[in-house]
């Protein structure tokens, strides 16, 4: 596997370094052994924070975690929504698209208990809709659509999906929607769903593709001609 050597030599002794990830050593340690400044380390020790590759708490020290895509991502996207709002746009089509490449990969590995998770989501769901007041299922919609791709061993993808979610609540979009178009979305979720516990993953599939089409029509929040969910 190829090996890339980084300008950071925090981080490169992060890749490099071996043993307990709980047991790294103090920056004073690593400027010696490093031979690098303090100052330098301790900058260095701020990026990899922010990417999510150290935690670090006064006890216990600097901490390895492991690897995660979603850090990076979700401060990028964040930043890009700030700058140019029309940018969660193109992200919500990057994310349709990843869905539906991976659909047929990710719910062919699909455990029993998943299924059983997934159909408990979906009662959940139904009850927050048809209750007295009327909730909107925000989290179980969230966690229907991670769950469906959570046997995936790409960290990329889990990566840019849940990045995704973070983003549609950062632009307000868990906050409210047309109770009509609120069941439409919930009914494609029941295909999609009821697909999969009988093994028909192209008919789940298709469910995913044609609900992905009214979600563009979302007649609430103002974010431009398409609407997002």
């Amino acid at each position: 596997m190829p090996r890339f050597k980084s300008q950071y030599e925090f981080i490169q002794y992060l890749a490099s370094a071996n043993g307990d990830e709980n047991s790294l050593p103090s920056l004073a340690e690593l400027s010696t052994q490093l031979d690098v400044s303090v100052a330098r380390l301790r900058e260095q020790l701020e990026v990899a924070k922010a990417l999510g590759f150290v935690d670090v708490r006064p006890r216990t020290g600097i901490r390895r975690l492991p690897y995660s895509f979603l850090p990076a991502v979700s401060k990028s996207l964040e930043y890009s929504v700030q700058v140019e709002p029309g940018s969660f746009e193109a992200f919500h089509d990057l994310r349709n698209h990843i869905e539906a490449a991976y659909w047929d990969q990710a719910v062919r590995n699909l455990t029993q208990e998943d299924l059983d998770e997934l159909r408990t989501l979906m009662e959940r769901a139904w009850e927050k809709l048809k209750g007295n007041p009327i909730q909107i299922p925000h989290a179980e919609h969230r966690d229907l659509h991670l769950r469906l791709y959570k046997r995936l061993d790409n960290p990329f993808v889990l990566g840019l999906l849940e990045a995704y979610w973070d983003a549609y609540e950062k632009v307000g979009l868990n906050l409210y929607a047309d109770y009509h178009y609120l069941q439409e979305v919930w009914s494609y979720h029941q295909m999609m769903i009821d697909a999969i516990c009988l093994g028909d993953y192209e008919m789940g599939c298709k469910a995913l593709l044609d609900h992905k089409d009214l979600l563009y029509f979302r007649p609430d929040l103002n974010l431009g001609t398409k609407r997002s969910s």
